[in-house]
C-alpha cells in the first residue's frame, strides 16, 4: 500500500501520525504542505477522499482564519478551496491518503489506523 501524508514537521499530531505509519511498516510519501501547498483542485480532491465538508478541513481557531477579511462563503467550495490554497496554514493536519483513495485527518493520530488496518 502506498501512503501520502500532508505533513507539518512542527506539529506534534503530524509527527505522531507519521510515527504510527512507520511503526506499521510503511514509509509514506511526505508532502510538507507549507512548503508545497496543494492547489485548489487538489484540496477539493482531498475533501472528496475525506468525505467531509470543506469546512471540516479548516483550523477554525487559527488567527489567520479568524482574522481573515477575504473569506468566501463556507458553502462556496471552489472559492473556499482557492482561499485555503493561498492560506495553507489554516489546513487541518495531517491529512493521510492511501492509494486506494481513502483519507483521514490525523486528529487524533490514531485515526490513521483506519487506513492501515486494511
Amino acid at each position: 500500500m502506498s501512503i501520502t501524508i500532508y505533513h507539518n514537521p512542527r506539529c506534534s499530531k503530524s509527527r505522531k501520525t507519521l510515527e504510527i505509519i512507520r511503526e506499521h511498516g510503511h514509509e509514506p510519501d511526505i508532502v510538507e504542505y507549507l512548503k508545497t501547498p496543494p492547489s485548489a483542485d487538489e484540496i477539493l480532491a482531498l475533501r472528496e477522499k475525506l468525505g467531509i465538508p470543506l469546512k471540516g478541513m479548516l483550523r477554525l481557531k487559527e488567527a489567520e482564519y479568524r482574522e481573515a477579511d477575504d473569506l468566501p462563503q463556507t458553502d462556496d467550495d471552489a472559492g473556499m478551496a482557492a482561499w485555503l490554497s493561498s492560506h495553507i496554514g489554516v489546513l487541518e493536519r495531517p491529512i493521510v491518503v492511501s492509494d486506494d483513495g481513502r483519507a483521514v485527518i490525523g486528529r487524533p493520530p490514531e485515526n490513521v489506523l483506519e487506513l492501515l488496518a486494511s
